[in-house]
C-alpha cells in the first residue's frame, strides 16, 4: 500500500516581502553592523526569504505555461497537447509539494549540510550487511536529490558489510530533510548468510547532525583534545586513502570522538575531523538545552536515537512501515533504492502540525 501526506502549506509571500524590507531598513542603520553575528543571521534570513520568493515565482511561471497549453489544446481539440499539459500539471504538483515541504524547514540549521552516521547493531555479519544496505539507500537518495556525498570515515565489517560509516552530505537543506531519518532502523529477512535459510532481524542506528559553519563559536582547548593518527582503510579503495594519514580526535571532557580518513593528507583529515567534532559538540549542547527546557516544562519527549522509527520487512511479506507516522510502502526494493521522500515528508508534516 502506498500513501503520501497532503502538505496544506500556504505560501505567505506578502509577509516574506515585508520581512525583507524590514531587514533592508535595519541594514541602513550603522549600528546594525556593530553586532556582526546578528547581522550575519539577518542577512542569511533575507537570503532564504529571497530564495523562497524566487522559487515560488518559478512555480507561478510553470503554472501559467500549463494554463496556456491547456487553453491552446482545448481551442484546437489537440489530444496530444492535452496529454502534454497533463504531464506538465503532474510535474507542477510535485514541485509545489516539494516547495511546501521546504517551508517546514524553518530552523536555521535546517539549511545546513548533514553529517550522517550509520552504526550496525548486534548481530555480526547480518547487522553489518544491513548497515551497508542503509548506506546505499542514503547515497542513492542523495544522488537523486542532487546532493554530493563524501565518505569521511569507514569501518568495514569483519566478513561483509560495514560496522560504521560517516557521510558528509552536501547541499541546501540536507540536514532539514535527513533529520527525519535519525533513529533505529529494523530489517526482517531470510538471511543470505544463514545456510539454514532462517529469518533474521537486524538493527542499525542512524544519527544525523547539521554541519556547523566554520565561524561557529565553539572553543576547542588544545589540552582537551587527544589526536591519534592511524592507517585509513575503505570500501574497495573507493575514494579513501590507505596511508597513515587518517585522524581521530577525542574531546576528553565529553568523550566525543570524530574521525576522518577521506582527505589526501593528515592536515586535511585533521581539519575535517575538528569540523565534525565541532558539529557533534554543538548538537550535544543543543540537546542539553532542549532537555533542560523539557524538564522545566514538565514534558516527556521521545529520544529519536534510541527509538525504532522504521521497519523494513522482506519476509514473510514485503512492507516498509514508519512507526512514527504510519506511512507504508509495499515496494521495499524502491525504498532501499532511495525512494524515501514520502517518509521524510510525512515526518516533517507531522512535527510541524504538532508544534502549531
Amino acid at each position: 500500500m502506498e500513501s503520501s501526506p497532503d502538505s496544506g502549506v500556504i505560501f505567505d509571500l506578502d509577509k516574506k516581502r515585508a520581512r525583507i524590507k524590514e531587514i533592508d531598513r535595519l541594514g541602513q542603520d550603522p549600528a546594525f553592523w556593530s553586532d556582526q553575528k546578528k547581522a550575519k543571521t539577518l542577512l542569511q534570513e533575507k537570503k532564504r526569504l529571497e530564495t523562497v520568493i524566487n522559487d515560488i515565482g518559478a512555480l507561478e511561471r510553470k503554472s501559467s505555461d500549463a494554463k496556456t497549453l491547456i487553453d491552446l489544446a482545448v481551442e484546437e481539440g489537440d489530444e496530444g497537447l492535452l496529454s502534454e499539459a497533463s504531464q506538465l500539471i503532474k510535474l507542477l504538483e510535485e514541485d509545489v509539494q516539494k516547495e511546501s515541504i521546504k517551508q517546514l524547514l524553518s530552523q536555521p540549521e535546517d539549511q545546513n549540510h548533514a553529517i550522517l552516521t550509520i552504526h550496525s547493531g548486534a548481530g555480526g555479519t547480518e547487522a553489518c550487511d544491513w548497515a551497508a544496505m542503509l548506506s546505499r539507500m542514503y547515497k542513492r537518495w542523495s544522488e537523486q536529490n542532487g546532493y554530493s556525498v563524501e565518505v569521511i570515515d569507514y569501518l568495514a565489517g569483519e566478513e561483509a558489510g560495514v560496522k560504521s560509516v560517516t557521510f558528509l552530505i552536501t547541499g541546501p537543506y540536507a540536514f532539514g530533510y535527513l533529520k527525519a531519518e535519525k533513529g533505529i532502523h529494523r530489517l526482517v529477512r531470510i538471511s543470505p548468510f544463514d545456510s539454514n535459510k532462517r529469518r533474521h532481524t537486524s538493527f542499525a542506528s542512524v544519527d544525523v547532525i547539521p554541519e556547523v559553519e566554520e565561524d561557529v563559536e565553539i572553543e576547542l582547548e588544545e589540552e582537551d583534545l587527544r589526536i591519534d593518527v592511524y592507517r585509513a582503510g575503505g570500501p574497495g579503495g573507493q575514494g579513501v586513502n590507505t596511508t597513515d594519514s587518517a585522524v581521530r580526535v577525542t574531546h576528553l571532557p565529553t568523550g566525543i570522538v570524530a574521525q576522518c580518513q577521506s582527505g589526501r593528507s593528515q592536515l586535511q583529515n585533521k581539519e575535517r575531523a575538528l569540523q565534525v567534532l565541532k558539529s557533534r559538540l554543538n548538537e550535544k549542547l543543543k540537546s542539553e538545552r532542549e532537555a533542560a527546557l523539557a524538564k522545566k516544562q514538565g514534558e516527556k519527549k521521545d529520544i529519536g536515537w534510541g527509538s525504532q522509527i522504521r521497519s523494513y520487512t522482506l519476509q514473510p511479506y514485503r512492507l516498509v512501515k514508519d512507526h512514527r507516522t504510519g506511512i507504508e510502502s509495499g515496494n521495499p526494493d524502491a525504498v532501499l533504492g532511495g525512494d524515501i521522500d514520502r517518509f521524510i515528508e510525512a515526518f516533517l508534516l507531522q512535527n510541524i502540525q504538532r508544534d502549531v
